[in-house]
């Protein structure tokens, strides 16, 4: 099968302005840049407390080209079904309302405000850009933080102590028509999993991986190697859930081994090897999990 170029799938309009604050290599400025392409203009973003309130620039400026609503940290699944209903109220069915929040503002705080919306199935996509921790507010640990990382609340001496939340399950059991997991390392399915939940009406959900170079202590230039290094060690799985029941895995990951994922992040620095071997595990045990998911759907 001829594989399209990606120029020729990828849309040229920009709705992600050029001089906005996000550090160099950021992944969720990337996310954005790239989901906002699929979606198009007719696209309303309520945007809780996160790394892209300080990215978008301060008020009443906006590095996007399209309307962008502030709201609280727990609050972004609420105030995008607000929107929704207000352009509902006055005729409009075709724009979409995007909430967009961080790994605190889904994982954590804004946990109950997306659980009700689902639970209702409210018309709204909901992307999670997930950088692991509060990178924003000093790299805290989160429930996204991945076993054994290092944040400021998980120093090196007591690094984080549990898996990660598994956030796309979670949703999953909702059984809201689309749930999916997404990085820009991987473009052509980014792109696919976006239209389609555009296409999809009500509550879909985006899990998409955002490397910080910060916050994991990496080079700037390493966020694309870094996204797809975890998806080819099956770290960060790429695949999309229907109805709840419905699972399938979009891009291979043939399990390539995690060590050089972690070697290649500050984060995991104070890990022994016995320490490597014990994620490595969990890591093939959950991949288990998920193909018996797939297997079974």
């Amino acid at each position: 099968m001829t594989q399209i170029p990606l120029k020729e799938i990828m849309p040229h309009e920009e709705f992600l302005e050029s001089g906005h604050l996000a550090c160099p290599g950021c992944g969720a400025s990337l996310s954005m840049r790239m989901v906002l392409k699929a979606l198009g203009e007719k696209t309303v973003v309520a945007l809780p407390a996160c790394c892209w309130s300080i990215i978008a620039g301060p008020y009443p400026q906006s590095s996007l080209k399209l309307p962008l609503y502030h709201s609280a940290f727990e609050t972004g699944a609420s105030v995008a079904s607000g929107i929704k209903a207000a352009l509902l109220a006055r005729g409009d069915t075709e724009t979409t309302v995007v909430a967009w929040a961080g790994d605190g503002g889904t994982f954590d705080i804004g946990l109950q405000a997306l659980s009700g919306a689902a639970e209702r199935n409210e018309d709204i996509l909901y992307v999670c850009y997930d950088n692991e921790a509060y990178m924003n507010t000093g790299i805290q640990r989160s429930s996204a933080t991945p076993l054994g990382a290092w944040t400021t609340t998980t120093p090196g001496a007591h690094p984080e102590a549990r898996p990660k939340k598994d956030i796309l399950a979670i949703l999953a059991a909702h059984r809201i028509p689309y749930a999916a997991s997404a990085t820009p390392a991987y473009p052509e399915d980014l792109l696919a999993k976006v239209r389609k939940a555009k296409a999809t009406k009500g509550t879909r959900f985006l899990h998409l991986l955002a490397p910080c170079p910060p916050g994991w202590k990496t080079a700037d230039d390493e966020t694309i190697e870094l996204a797809r290094m975890a998806v080819r060690a099956r770290i960060f799985p790429l695949l999309e859930i229907e109805n709840g029941e419905t699972w399938r895995i979009t891009v291979d990951s043939p399990g390539d081994p995690i060590g050089p994922y972690l070697a290649k992040q500050g984060r995991f620095r104070h890990l022994k090897n016995e320490d490597i071997g014990a994620i490595q595990a969990q890591v093939d045990s959950r991949w288990k999990a998920l193909q018996r998911r797939v297997a079974g759907s």
